[in-house]
């Protein structure tokens, strides 16, 4: 019992007897490992170094913020699959409708990261410019189709 409260953690006053815990030549089916004496392997007597003591973090620091700005993050998801389906002529519809909430989502994003409440700026100002675009093509589409009817090529 005295060894534990000397050294609790350090190796064994004593090491094991020859062939305990060591096979040896002729242990096993014919494999086995090189005679070793019981000494070699553990590490020398005495306690390890203290670890260094742990400094605290000192005041006034603050976690830095991580980027957050989940409503410009809709608007730009919003405002690529709004511009997408713009670009696909039976799909107008759905982009006039994505490219509203893409303006609306991106708004709302940029005017948290202007109050401090979020970061990220740049999708939010990407969702409002994707929004009008997929705002814009469909009308760009009716005057496109527009013009070729009147033109009356269309059947000739």
């Amino acid at each position: 019992m005295s060894d534990y409260q000397q050294n609790p953690y350090g190796a064994p006053q004593q090491p094991p007897a020859p062939g305990y815990g060591y096979p040896t030549q002729g242990q096993g089916q014919g494999q086995g490992y090189p005679a070793q004496s019981p000494s070699q392997g553990y590490p020398a007597q005495g306690a390890y170094p203290a670890a260094p003591p742990v400094q605290p973090y000192p005041g006034g620091y603050a976690v830095p913020m991580q980027p957050n700005n989940s409503m410009g993050t809709a608007g730009l998801v919003c405002g690529i699959i709004g511009t997408v389906c713009s670009l696909l002529v039976f799909l107008w519809f759905f982009g006039l409708i994505l490219g509203i909430l893409g303006i609306i989502f991106g708004a709302v994003g940029r005017s948290k990261v202007t109050k401090g409440e979020a970061t990220n700026r740049s999708a939010a100002t990407t969702g409002i410019v994707l929004g009008i675009a997929a705002l814009v093509i469909p009308v760009l589409w009716f005057a496109l189709f527009a013009s070729i009817i009147s033109a009356g090529s269309w059947g000739a």
